[in-house]
Parts: structure tokens; sequence; C-alpha cells
């Protein structure tokens, strides 16, 4: 199974990229919300680190982004938490989707976390800042300020770009886009 790796800046267009694959996706994002909906332990834990920005179950972003806004250091708690989960849940893709040629990791800290292998093919997604900005905007609740504390978490996009084995422009349109993976998948033949 290939495994390709979709890297980039937060809104940079990697969910969009992932889809135009039209193979198994493993979304890290969407496991998260799903943990933070269903995991009743979870719940738990960080009720009890911070009884007064929790109310109840199940977990609420805004809660959380109250929680990491009132203290950046509050997301490597979080972090630590869900991390662990994240990766069983990744095996289990892996595993479910064994018999596939390929998979795509839409995984935001997917090289900060060390899960890249030698063999895996890693796509940075580049766009431009402005335009990132812009497609931000568009998202419900977004709020800037938790934004830049989730992208002093990551890693340099200057990093991130020099380990990528293709870097793909997003000019944000989806003729571009769909050509752009067209190209990808002849070039790995797959």
């Amino acid at each position: 199974m290939k495994k390709i790796a979709l890297v980039g800046d937060i809104g940079s267009g990697k969910t969009f990229f992932s889809k135009l694959f039209k193979v198994p996706v493993f979304n890290a994002d969407h496991e998260v919300s799903n943990l933070y909906r269903k995991d009743k332990n979870l719940f738990k834990k960080i009720k009890k680190k911070f009884p007064n920005l929790i109310s109840e179950s199940p977990l609420k972003k805004g809660e959380l982004s109250k929680i990491i806004l009132k203290n950046p250091k509050n997301l490597e708690f979080l972090g630590k938490l869900i991390h662990k989960k994240i990766r069983l849940k990744m095996e289990k893709f892996f595993l479910k989707n064994k018999k596939k040629k390929l998979v795509v990791l839409d995984i935001p800290l997917f090289l900060e976390n060390k899960i890249n292998k030698k063999e895996d093919l890693i796509i940075f997604i580049d766009a431009n800042k402005k335009k990132i900005l812009k497609s931000l905007k568009k998202r419900k609740n977004i709020n800037l300020r938790l934004i830049n504390i989730l992208r002093n978490n990551q890693m340099q996009l200057k990093k991130k770009k020099s380990l990528s084995s293709i870097i793909v422009k997003n000019n944000f349109r989806s003729e571009t886009a769909k050509k752009n993976v067209k190209l990808i998948m002849n070039k790995i033949k797959i």
C-alpha cells in the first residue's frame, strides 16, 4: 500500500485535495472531532483538568478553543491525550485498507509527530497567505488568534516544504486542483 501524506499550512486546502484522489482518506481532524464527541473517558480527563471551562458531554469545539486560548500550553496537554488514540485509529485504518493500492493521509501534524516513513510520498500544498486567510474567514466561528496558536505548534512551512517530495500550488480553483491530482497519479503510476 502506497501512502500519500498531504502537508501544508492551516487552510491551504489539504482536505479538499485529499478527496480528489478518490481513494480511502485518513482525516485526523475528523477523527479528533469524533473522539471529542464520543469518547467518555477523554471527556472525563479534560473535565477533571478544566472543570470551569467544560460544561457537559460531548466536548464542544468552543470550550476546547477557550482552553487553548486561556493558555496555549494547554494544547500540549490535549495533544498528549489525543495523539495516542489517533495513532490507534490510523493503524485500524491501515488494516482496513491493507489491500488498497493507495491511501491518503490528511494529518496536520504528520511530520511533527514523526509518523512519516521513508517510502511515504509527502505532498506539500502551497497556497498564497492572502487566499488562505480569505478561505479561513469563510469557516464558521473562526478565531484567528487560535489559528496562530495552532500554527506555532507546527513545524515551519519552509521545513515542511523541504521534507516534501512534491510541491503543489493551490490557487483555490477546483479544475486546477483536479489537474494537479491527475498529474500526481500519473507520476506515481497507480
